[in-house]
């Protein structure tokens, strides 16, 4: 279905179908053309397939520390984990992905992103900054997306139905994670692992990084000083979020689907649908 017809119902379902596949089976068979999106975030690394209908059918996250503020610091170790995924997904639907569409943060080199996946030995199909994938992925025809990456708070304003402005800069869920470990005394892996587990009471001591990302929106929304503003990433799905946004943004209607975690994965993997030639299923 084109984006631009999918409603907000029909993202919920489609989240809810990609959580419960985070370490599941494939939700139905392998089908030809389908497509994979490749998500290289500062805390995870997530690959979701989607069928030609934008369904997803088949998802692997790995919780790691191999991107920092848009830049592969871990090269080795990014290309690792794309493989793994490949191999697991090639186990789940009996197919081997050839090519892959992949993301990047407004402002920083989009090579950086497609050496990864080259390095693997997939094809480059479509390469696209997170929140304009998810304004794509949303059929926007004005609106400002918010995506809160782990490294950068990333910016897009949609304008009759095209991004007119991206922005990105440095603050995201590695920043929440950090003030976190600095306030418990507890290791930074430990931190991550409260900030995902314990939110509700982990709030009040990370509100302020949140604050500071709604700084750093409000310097790029003049020109948008009203209207619909759409949350993703995973940091969002921290209670208090979007409650926050709302009280800092009065003059705007603040969306937040349920799992935003997996809405840019699941953007990208739609760009990917009108970015390459459709891609032939071959059985095991």
């Amino acid at each position: 279905m084109p984006a631009s017809l999918l409603s907000p119902e029909q993202l919920q379902a489609r989240l809810r179908a990609a959580r419960a596949l985070h370490g599941g089976e494939a939700r139905r068979d392998a089908a030809p053309g389908m497509r994979l999106g490749i998500d290289l975030g500062t805390s995870d690394v997530v690959s979701v397939a989607i069928a030609p209908d934008g369904e997803p059918l088949a998802l692997c996250l790995d919780w790691a520390d191999v991107v920092r503020d848009g830049v592969v610091w871990n090269f080795f170790g990014a290309v690792d984990i794309v493989r793994r995924h490949l191999d697991a997904l090639e186990q789940t639907l009996g197919h081997r992905f050839a090519s892959a569409a992949t993301s990047y943060p407004p402002g920083t080199d989009p090579r950086i992103s497609v050496n990864v996946l080259e390095a693997a030995g997939l094809e480059v199909s479509g390469v696209i900054d997170e929140p304009s994938a998810v304004a794509a992925l949303l059929g926007l025809k004005r609106a400002a997306v918010v995506d809160i990456g782990g490294g950068t708070t990333g910016i897009a304003i949609v304008e009759d139905g095209q991004v007119t402005y991206s922005a990105d800069e440095a603050t995201g869920g590695h920043h929440v994670s950090l003030t976190l470990a600095g306030h418990s005394g507890l290791p930074l892996a430990e931190a991550e692992i409260m900030k995902r587990e314990r939110g509700a009471e982990i709030w009040p001591v990370v509100r302020p990084v949140f604050e500071k990302m709604c700084d750093i929106v409000r310097r790029h929304m003049d020109r948008l000083p009203e209207g619909d503003l759409y949350l993703s990433g995973g940091s969002c799905a921290l209670p208090g979020v979007r409650e926050l946004f709302q009280r800092e943004f009065p003059r705007h209607r603040v969306h937040l689907p349920e799992h935003p975690i997996y809405l840019t994965p699941l953007a990208i993997a739609g760009y990917a649908l009108g970015s390459a030639p459709q891609e032939a299923c071959h059985g095991r």
